[in-house]
């Protein structure tokens, strides 16, 4: 009775250290989250969030038993262009007065070959939640001089805007989009373990 009563304890102490995970946040001076969009069929215009809040969870080794949980500030569009940047915070594209914030919730991460991994995750943007997946790259954990510890991470994916009802169609004379409809989205994440 006493073995078992030892076992179950050792047991319930290994799961417990196993699902262990530290929080980790972003550091967003040296992390962004860009897009990159076709524009009138020929070239693609490129832009980036700048203001951007969340956390990740996870214990620095096991990638798969971590999780991504971020909110993007839609006011915090930047095109490097003032005129484009206030049509897309307008109605004809995310309407921020209505929907202030993007968000991505991580479901499910997958490690693959080396440091690759797939992540399955809700991404909303306006009134619409879809699911979408991420090919990432986990680019490592180090000390940092001034007592940190960071990791980094590269993510990408590729949506149809149409789908997230950001819907503005202007077309040209031989009827190619103006604004192409696939969005290239590169998140470059670095974060800071919580202490």
């Amino acid at each position: 009775m006493l073995k078992r009563s030892i076992l179950t304890a050792l047991v319930v102490l290994t799961l417990g250290l196993t699902a262990h995970a530290d929080t980790w946040h972003f550091d967003k001076a040296h992390s962004s989250v860009g897009f990159a969009v076709r524009h009138m069929v020929v070239s693609k215009t490129t832009g980036k969030f700048d203001d951007f809040e969340g956390a990740v969870e996870f214990d620095g080794k096991n990638i798969e038993a971590g999780s991504v949980n971020i909110a993007i500030k839609m006011a915090s569009i930047d095109t490097d262009n003032t005129d484009r940047d206030k049509h897309l915070k307008s109605g004809d594209f995310f309407d921020i007065e209505k929907y202030p914030e993007m968000t991505f919730k991580s479901k499910k991460i997958t490690k693959g070959s080396g440091n690759t991994f797939t992540m399955v995750g809700t991404l909303t943007i306006k009134d619409v939640s879809r699911d979408v997946t991420l090919e990432g790259e986990f680019n490592g954990v180090i000390d940092d001089p001034w007592g940190n510890t960071r990791a980094g991470f590269t993510a990408k994916t590729k949506i149809n805007r149409q789908d997230f009802n950001v819907a503005f169609d202007n077309k040209l004379q031989d009827g190619s989009l103006v604004v192409g409809n696939d969005v290239e989205i590169t998140l470059e994440i670095e974060l800071i373990k919580a202490k």
